[in-house]
Parts: structure tokens; sequence; C-alpha cells
């Protein structure tokens, strides 16, 4: 059954992702080439930005989720660190930088992109302190705002992500003892 369709990378052939089966997890395979790739996770990192009782959000500028609400984050490059990243998605989006920050966990999600359809996501997240600084948004980031935490689940119908409400929850428990 094909889920999505689009040219294979190297023949041009249009070519449909692939459901696991008993031989191999989802794959892509050109009938034309025969080359197949494993469809595996894309790593990304964010990073949380905590300002006394408050949390930085985002408003998404551009698709997927577009004037949906988002943390500092995004897909990791080539050789970078996990908090290279973080810290790179945060600078990228906001020109703001932390200190110290704190790993605060990792949340399974999917990613949609048209023609291409659903991929599954790893999120990392760092948490640090606010130290100057305003956020400007920049780079995906229509907006930045600072959201009181003990309110933000009020936000939840706006959150672009499935993986925002344990993550927040998280966050405010890191918030306390930070």
């Amino acid at each position: 059954m094909s889920l999505s369709r689009f040219p294979c990378a190297v023949c041009g052939t249009l070519i449909s992702r692939r459901p696991p089966d008993a031989k191999r997890p989802r794959h892509l395979t050109c009938p034309r080439c025969r080359y197949m790739i494993y469809d595996y996770p894309r790593s990304a990192a964010g990073m949380l930005v905590v300002r006394d009782d408050r949390v930085l959000l985002l408003e998404r500028a551009h698709a997927p989720r577009i004037g949906f609400l988002d943390v500092p984050g995004g897909f990791m490059e080539a050789r970078e660190t996990i908090e290279g990243a973080a810290r790179r998605e945060l600078r990228e989006e906001t020109g703001l930088t932390l200190g110290k920050v704190d790993s605060l966990g990792f949340y399974w999600d999917t990613y949609f992109i048209k023609g291409f359809g659903r991929f599954p996501v790893m999120n990392f997240y760092f948490a640090g302190h606010w130290r100057r600084g305003e956020p400007v948004a920049a780079d995906d980031a229509a907006s930045a705002a600072w959201v009181p935490i003990a309110s933000v689940m009020r936000h939840q119908k706006r959150f672009a992500w499935a993986h925002m409400k344990p993550l927040l929850r998280d966050l405010a428990a890191w918030a306390k003892r930070a």
C-alpha cells in the first residue's frame, strides 16, 4: 500500500513509501532502479528558556503548523551535537543565547511534509534560565512571547506538536527544582 508518492532520488521514477513487513521496517523502494532507503527517524533539538515564572513560546511562521505555538528548535545538521543544534536553533529563531543548560528530556513525535507524508522525529530538549536580551522572532518564528508556566496548558489546543504537552509538564517540574 502506498502511503505517499514522490520521485526517486536516483532515477526520478515515482516511488512509494512501503509499510513494515516481516523482513524490514518501513522503507522506500524504486520500482525501476531498485534504490531503497529505510524510513528512519530524524533528529531534532530544542531549547526551553525560562524567565522568572514564564517560558518563551514562538508562533510558527511556516508550514507545517503555521500559526501554532512552538518552542525554539529544529532539525539537527550533520556533525552537530544535540546541545549545539538546540543552541543554534535558539539563536536563529530568537537571537538569544544561554549559559548553562540542563538536559530536559527526549520526546517522540511525527512531522508531516506534503508529498512525503509523516515521518518519526526524535526530539531532544534542553532548558535554561534567561539572562539578558529580548527575543526577536526570526527564521521559522512569526512572533515570540513569554507565557506564564502555570497557565501554559490553557494554550494546548494551539500547540504545534503532540509532544509539547508532556514537554511543558516536564519543564514545569524542572523550573520548580532549578
